[in-house]
């Protein structure tokens, strides 16, 4: 059993040693903003939706006890807890920036430039760290009561009845863990003014962590011979999913956040990686590393435009028994639309790593319909991840073929665009949540159903459609790209007073 747990919703999908999906079942639950640039998750609700969701896949495993389950989870979000595992605040996400105060106090007594060769995340109030720093500041009767912070995964286990332990490649997204020692920091926790008592063990993905307790069996309609079994920070278990377990190889997930994650064989924590906003922390493939390039907004921004501008299509696709975004993503027109949209609407991420940053739309006219609009998000999206696979090559990494995973995968449209603007081949594999397939691969390896990593992956992984770029589309691209390169350093101050 695969566990996706995001900032939009959680997933579960069950397979069996072949890779078949045996069942499969996903709950959305709501951001919450209790203040202008503040995102949370109710932990309440996430873990309501956790206990639903693996209750309905475990019911139709068709009586074939579930062996091993392991998590995939958004990065950087935790929850204060108790030591009786109670919610104390909620569940803080990566993209809320309050904690920019408590990022500069951190550069003035660690320094920017060791606080990346210790941690290899270049600095930002995206990470953990800082926003345990901000409850201590600003919510001291939170602080005091805390038992453990806790990354996802470690909450559920924690709740499950089991003692908290985070992997590795999640507390590498905290920016206090020493990415080449694998331990807590103490020059960082000590410069933040929190103990490592307060953090999970820190422990490799894939060690199994224990075997469900009594209670939690009954309530998940599982059993006690069930491991739980270490995952990891979504986005390498992505990679892992998708067979991205040599040097060199690269998956660009297209879930609500879009992520490239290319691995390493050793930890690259240059002065070109760091000037890019480039991390470096370990995968979740024996003692590999991984890095990201990434957009905050990409499925999340289909989804606005879903809540906001497309009631017809949502009646439409209730009436017809279709999906939403396939009739969002229909009929759009042929060639560029003339619009530049920069998609930051929840700050950016690489490379300019701005938690400041807004949205901005070039380029509309009397004439852009609704169809034109939809289109102009696309290339938006695209545009900003040529930025980063060229910000990439100038750091030294060269990507030269994704493979594509996510929700937005399964849109051939999106794909061949991505293909023609971006100038590199895009191909799909045989399952497009593959964060959920990593969880399997490394819940099988714990059970013994696969010899090793690299068994599982070659027998689960396989390629399906793969879309080449279409030379004189991308081509026509090329001022447009040449026009987007330029356009957020022209807005950048204006964008920041708004």
């Amino acid at each position: 059993m695969g566990i996706d747990i995001g900032s939009t919703g959680t997933k579960v999908v069950l397979f069996n040693a072949d890779g078949d999906i045996m069942a499969q079942a996903y709950r959305e639950y709501p951001e919450q903003h209790p203040a202008p640039g503040r995102f949370e998750l109710d932990p309440g609700q996430v873990w309501e939706a956790f206990v639903a969701v693996v209750s309905q896949v475990a019911a139709g495993s068709g009586g074939d006890p579930v062996e091993a389950l392991s998590i995939s989870a958004q990065g950087e979000a935790f929850v204060p807890v108790d030591e009786h595992a109670n919610f104390l605040y909620g569940s803080i996400l990566s993209y809320d920036g309050r904690a920019q105060e408590q990022v500069e106090e951190l550069a003035g007594i660690v320094g920017e430039r060791r606080i990346f060769e210790i941690t290899g995340m270049p600095i930002h109030p995206s990470f953990t760290l800082p926003k345990l720093m901000w409850l201590r500041d600003n919510e001291p009767e939170v602080h005091a009561n805390v038992y453990k912070y806790l990354l996802w995964p470690d909450v559920i286990c924690f709740k499950l009845g089991l003692p908290p332990r985070l992997d590795w490649s999640l507390a590498g997204r905290t920016m206090a863990f020493d990415v080449v020692d694998r331990e807590w920091s103490e020059a960082m926790l000590q410069a933040a003014g929190i103990t490592p008592a307060l953090l999970a063990e820190p422990i490799r993905p894939g060690e199994v962590v224990g075997h469900l307790p009594a209670r939690a069996a009954e309530q998940l309609g599982l059993t006690t011979d069930c491991l739980i079994v270490a995952g990891g920070h979504d986005q390498p278990m992505n990679a892992l999913g998708a067979g991205i377990i040599a040097e060199g190889l690269a998956v660009d997930g297209m879930g609500t956040v879009e992520c490239v994650t290319v691995a390493f064989d050793q930890p690259v924590l240059s002065e070109a990686m760091l000037r890019h906003g480039y991390c470096c922390y370990p995968h979740v493939v024996g003692d590999m590393y991984a890095t990201l390039a990434f957009n905050y907004s990409s499925g999340s921004l289909l989804r606005w435009f879903r809540d906001n501008f497309a009631e017809a299509d949502r009646r439409r696709a209730e009436d017809q028994g279709r999906d939403v975004y396939e009739i969002i993503l229909e009929g759009l027109p042929d060639g560029s639309t003339g619009l530049l949209v920069v998609p930051y609407f929840v700050g950016s991420g690489t490379p300019y790593m701005d938690a400041q940053a807004k949205g901005a739309m070039l380029g509309m006219t009397l004439g852009t319909d609704r169809k034109t609009f939809v289109k102009g998000l696309l290339e938006g999206l695209c545009l900003e991840l040529r930025l980063n696979l060229e910000s990439l090559a100038q750091a030294g990494i060269e990507v030269s073929r994704l493979r594509a995973t996510g929700g937005g995968s399964k849109s051939s449209y999106w794909l061949q665009l991505k293909a023609d603007i971006t100038g590199r081949e895009v191909v799909t594999i045989n399952v497009t949540e593959s964060g959920c397939q990593a969880g399997a691969i490394l819940g099988g390896v714990a059970a013994g159903v696969y010899s090793s990593i690299p068994d599982a992956v070659e027998q689960l992984v396989r390629e399906g459609t793969v879309y080449e770029p279409d030379v004189q589309v991308h081509e026509s691209y090329a001022h447009c790209f040449e026009l987007y390169k330029q356009l957020w350093p022209a807005v950048r101050d204006i964008a920041h007073q708004l």
